[in-house]
């Protein structure tokens, strides 16, 4: 395109600007996600790479795009986002901009927060497409594509060279790799067959100071490197059984293409593309995924099962102290405490379930906000001489008279048992999936949860 689109702002409910741009006029909108390395959506229509998926799609949908806070031309000002504060800023963007069902798209790790929003906003979402798909950054014995800590922390040293020849040229070289179809290290930007890469292409003195210029101007090497810790962090495999949504992953026969075929399995409505070489920038194939996707039937789907976090609290000892307090005490006491609790949950978006005796049950959309609720009501309510107890779980929810019901709400009440005065235990899940929500968590050991299979790792919220 020879002029870059129009670039407009929306404000966030906590005060941070969006850049986000509209462009295109079709019947199907499409969401794109940009990747940690490059995000500036002035300068994104000028990167020999992105620019042909950009104008592709342009042309047939309304393509959206956004930069996520803490790079590119949204607010910098502010720390780099978690997933579940990506979700919220991109439900914005589709509000602002009237989409009620987008397909999304992205690739590699920005897919986890498609992942999530699909999860958590399934009656928002038409399909996805998950360009060679990433679940989680790290390694785990379930998940040996993942990066070794080791290598990892290597890696962040690349930090020194953001935006600068050196960085680019390591660029230039893993972007021809993927043209010629050669596996490479993603951790040293090195192809394993160098012979196979058109000579010079790391030398291309237009091609890399367009390179550059998007880098630059996408973050600082600072925020970069906490980014990077933020992914790294994050694993989203637990929440993909409840991603509903046609989904589309594209998988690299050189060497993705199992990773790519594991992370579908998990997905119900998942299904597999394998492309030949390496699909990072098959721009044809990709372009045919996103047609054939905006052709899915879009009416709305009756949806019975949603991803929820759940909150449990309840008051310690609280037979003791009603024998002690005699009734009528105790039922203002109880009326202060439930004011306290109602007053947090509305403050962090939380819905309230039930409310037994002096017990909470509550749903939220993000976990982050669901551990900063129970902390909040945990510190107010000790002016009032008591304590409480609280647990947060994340999984699928059934919907039942319009309420979270099922498993995941009885491991919620389980967690919130293994909880002493004034401790927010959380689930492993949740741990994996508020990274980068400046929460710190202690290793609360494996529990054996009455009447759930297996043993539970949780983990105590430290304030």
């Amino acid at each position: 395109m020879s002029i870059t689109p129009e670039t407009r702002y929306v404000e966030t409910p906590d005060g941070v600007y969006i850049a986000y741009q509209a462009v295109g006029d079709g019947p199907v909108d499409i969401a794109l996600d940009f990747n940690v390395n490059e995000s500036n959506v002035d300068l994104m229509w000028e990167e020999p790479d992105w620019a042909p998926f950009l104008t592709g799609i342009a042309e047939f949908a309304r393509l959206i795009i956004h930069d996520r806070r803490g790079v590119g031309v949204s607010s910098r000002n502010v720390p780099p986002p978690n997933l579940e504060t990506r979700v919220s800023d991109l439900v914005a963007v589709l509000d602002e901009v009237g989409s009620d069902r987008p397909i999304l798209g992205a690739g590699r790790d920005s897919g986890c927060m498609h992942a999530l929003f699909a999860a958590t906003h399934p009656d928002r979402v038409s399909g996805l497409v998950w360009n060679t798909p990433a679940a989680r950054v790290a390694w785990a014995p379930d998940y040996p594509w993942g990066q070794p800590s080791e290598d990892f922390h290597a890696s962040l040293q690349q930090a020194r060279s953001w935006g600068t020849g050196d960085q680019l040229r390591r660029l230039a070289r893993l972007r021809e790799a993927e043209r010629a179809g050669v596996a490479f290290d993603p951790a040293l930007y090195r192809p394993s067959s160098a012979e196979d890469l058109v000579a010079g292409s790391e030398d291309d003195p237009v091609r890399l100071a367009a390179y550059g210029k998007v880098i630059r101007n996408t973050a600082t090497p600072d925020v970069a490197e906490q980014i990077d810790r933020i992914d790294f962090e994050t694993d989203v495999m637990p929440l993909l059984p409840s991603v509903h949504a046609p989904a589309t992953l594209v998988g690299v026969e050189v060497d993705q293409v199992e990773e790519a075929r594991y992370i579908a399995s998990l997905i119900p409505n998942a299904t597999l593309h394998v492309v030949s070489g390496s699909s990072g920038l098959a721009v044809e194939p990709i372009l045919r995924v996103f047609r054939n996707m905006a052709g899915i039937e879009s009416a709305p789907v009756a949806i019975d099962t949603v991803l929820s976090t759940i909150l449990f609290t309840d008051i310690i000892d609280s037979t003791a102290k009603q024998a002690a307090m005699g009734d009528r005490l105790w039922k203002d006491l109880v009326l202060a405490h439930h004011s306290i609790v109602r007053a947090a949950l509305s403050r962090w978006r939380g819905v309230e379930n039930d409310t037994a005796g002096d017990g909470f049950y509550a749903t939220f959309d993000g976990p982050a906000r669901a551990i900063r609720c129970a902390l909040e009501i945990s510190e107010r309510v000790r002016h009032l001489g008591i304590e409480v107890r609280a647990g947060v779980h994340t999984g699928e929810c059934e919907i039942i008279d319009g309420k979270s019901a099922g498993i995941t709400v009885s491991i919620g009440a389980r967690v919130a048992s293994k909880a002493g005065p004034s401790d927010v235990l959380v689930s492993q899940t949740v741990k994996d999936l508020v990274a980068g929500s400046g929460l710190t968590f202690q290793d609360a050991g494996e529990h054996e949860l009455k009447g759930v299979p297996e043993s539970w790792r949780l983990y105590r919220v430290r304030a």
